[in-house]
Protein backbone atom coordinates (compact mmCIF):
# COMPACT_ATOMS: atom_id res chain seq x y z
CA UNK A 1 0.00 0.00 0.00
CA UNK A 2 1.65 3.10 -0.88
CA UNK A 3 1.05 5.65 1.56
CA UNK A 4 2.83 9.01 0.35
CA UNK A 5 1.51 10.33 -2.95
CA UNK A 6 3.95 12.66 -4.62
CA UNK A 7 3.39 15.56 -7.20
CA UNK A 8 4.62 18.85 -8.97
CA UNK A 9 6.90 16.91 -11.43
CA UNK A 10 7.45 18.11 -15.14
CA UNK A 11 9.28 19.91 -17.47
CA UNK A 12 11.34 22.76 -16.99
CA UNK A 13 14.05 24.91 -18.79
CA UNK A 14 17.58 24.97 -17.30
CA UNK A 15 18.16 27.80 -14.45
CA UNK A 16 14.13 27.59 -13.96
CA UNK A 17 12.28 26.24 -10.66
CA UNK A 18 9.48 23.77 -9.54
CA UNK A 19 8.23 22.81 -6.44
CA UNK A 20 7.37 19.35 -5.65
CA UNK A 21 4.58 18.24 -3.06
CA UNK A 22 4.48 14.86 -0.94
CA UNK A 23 1.19 14.11 0.69
CA UNK A 24 0.89 11.49 3.48
CA UNK A 25 -2.68 12.13 4.75
CA UNK A 26 -2.91 10.82 8.23
CA UNK A 27 -2.46 11.51 12.00
CA UNK A 28 0.87 9.75 11.87
CA UNK A 29 2.99 12.42 9.60
CA UNK A 30 3.95 14.63 12.75
CA UNK A 31 5.62 11.77 13.81
CA UNK A 32 7.61 11.12 11.23
CA UNK A 33 10.98 12.72 9.57
CA UNK A 34 10.55 13.17 5.96
CA UNK A 35 12.21 13.68 2.61
CA UNK A 36 13.49 13.45 -0.86
CA UNK A 37 15.18 11.16 -2.80
CA UNK A 38 16.06 11.14 -7.04
CA UNK A 39 16.88 8.64 -9.27
CA UNK A 40 18.47 10.08 -12.39
CA UNK A 41 18.17 7.49 -15.53
CA UNK A 42 20.57 4.71 -15.87
CA UNK A 43 21.96 5.78 -11.93
CA UNK A 44 21.31 4.56 -8.42
CA UNK A 45 19.38 6.26 -6.47
CA UNK A 46 20.62 9.40 -4.17
CA UNK A 47 19.72 11.46 -1.35
CA UNK A 48 18.09 15.38 -1.62
CA UNK A 49 17.01 16.18 1.61
CA UNK A 50 15.61 15.63 4.77
CA UNK A 51 13.96 17.19 7.36
CA UNK A 52 12.31 16.43 11.03
CA UNK A 53 9.11 15.89 12.39
CA UNK A 54 8.89 19.86 12.85
CA UNK A 55 11.13 21.29 10.26
CA UNK A 56 12.91 23.07 12.23
CA UNK A 57 16.26 20.91 11.25
CA UNK A 58 16.87 19.86 7.99
CA UNK A 59 19.97 18.32 6.00
CA UNK A 60 20.86 18.53 2.34
CA UNK A 61 23.08 16.59 -0.46
CA UNK A 62 26.06 17.79 -1.43
CA UNK A 63 24.64 18.85 -4.89
CA UNK A 64 21.62 20.67 -4.04
CA UNK A 65 22.48 22.41 -1.51
CA UNK A 66 22.00 26.43 -1.48
CA UNK A 67 19.10 25.33 -4.26
CA UNK A 68 16.55 22.98 -2.75
CA UNK A 69 14.91 24.02 0.03
CA UNK A 70 12.46 21.14 1.52
CA UNK A 71 9.79 22.69 4.29
CA UNK A 72 6.59 20.63 5.27
CA UNK A 73 2.91 21.36 6.72
CA UNK A 74 2.48 19.37 9.95
CA UNK A 75 -1.23 20.50 9.46
CA UNK A 76 -1.35 19.16 5.87
CA UNK A 77 0.07 16.39 6.23
CA UNK A 78 2.37 17.33 3.68
CA UNK A 79 5.94 18.32 2.75
CA UNK A 80 7.71 19.94 -0.05
CA UNK A 81 10.87 20.39 -1.93
CA UNK A 82 10.93 24.14 -3.51
CA UNK A 83 13.78 23.11 -6.53
CA UNK A 84 15.50 26.73 -7.80
CA UNK A 85 18.48 27.50 -10.40
CA UNK A 86 17.56 23.76 -12.19
CA UNK A 87 20.22 22.31 -14.27
CA UNK A 88 20.05 19.13 -16.35
CA UNK A 89 22.00 16.99 -13.79
CA UNK A 90 19.08 17.23 -11.89
CA UNK A 91 17.02 15.22 -14.21
CA UNK A 92 15.43 12.25 -12.09
CA UNK A 93 12.46 10.55 -11.00
CA UNK A 94 11.88 12.29 -7.26
CA UNK A 95 11.17 9.92 -4.47
CA UNK A 96 9.31 11.46 -1.57
CA UNK A 97 10.29 8.81 1.88
CA UNK A 98 9.41 8.56 5.23
CA UNK A 99 11.41 7.43 8.42
CA UNK A 100 10.80 7.65 12.06
CA UNK A 101 14.44 8.33 12.80
CA UNK A 102 15.95 11.86 11.70
CA UNK A 103 19.58 10.36 10.79
CA UNK A 104 22.12 9.00 8.76
CA UNK A 105 19.82 6.26 7.71
CA UNK A 106 19.02 9.02 4.94
CA UNK A 107 21.85 9.87 3.56
CA UNK A 108 24.23 6.52 4.29
CA UNK A 109 23.67 3.85 1.68
CA UNK A 110 24.86 0.64 2.49
CA UNK A 111 26.95 -1.18 0.35
CA UNK A 112 24.49 -2.49 -1.74
CA UNK A 113 23.13 1.44 -2.51
CA UNK A 114 19.80 0.51 -0.12
CA UNK A 115 18.62 3.32 2.34
CA UNK A 116 16.99 1.97 5.24
CA UNK A 117 14.00 4.47 5.05
CA UNK A 118 10.75 2.46 5.51
CA UNK A 119 7.89 4.53 3.61
CA UNK A 120 8.22 5.24 0.26
CA UNK A 121 6.26 7.23 -2.86
CA UNK A 122 6.13 6.41 -5.99
CA UNK A 123 8.00 9.05 -7.93
CA UNK A 124 7.34 12.15 -10.10
CA UNK A 125 9.29 12.76 -13.20
CA UNK A 126 11.48 15.97 -13.31
CA UNK A 127 13.13 16.78 -16.55
CA UNK A 128 15.76 19.80 -17.04
CA UNK A 129 15.93 20.38 -20.74
CA UNK A 130 19.05 22.58 -21.69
Amino acid sequence: QVLLVESGGGTVQAGGSLRLSCAWPGRTFSLYAVGWFRQPPGKAREFVAVCNWSGSSTTYGDSVKGRFTISRDNAKSTVYLQMNSLKPDDTAVYYCAAHYRYDSTWYSPSPGGDYGVGRWGKGTLVTVSS
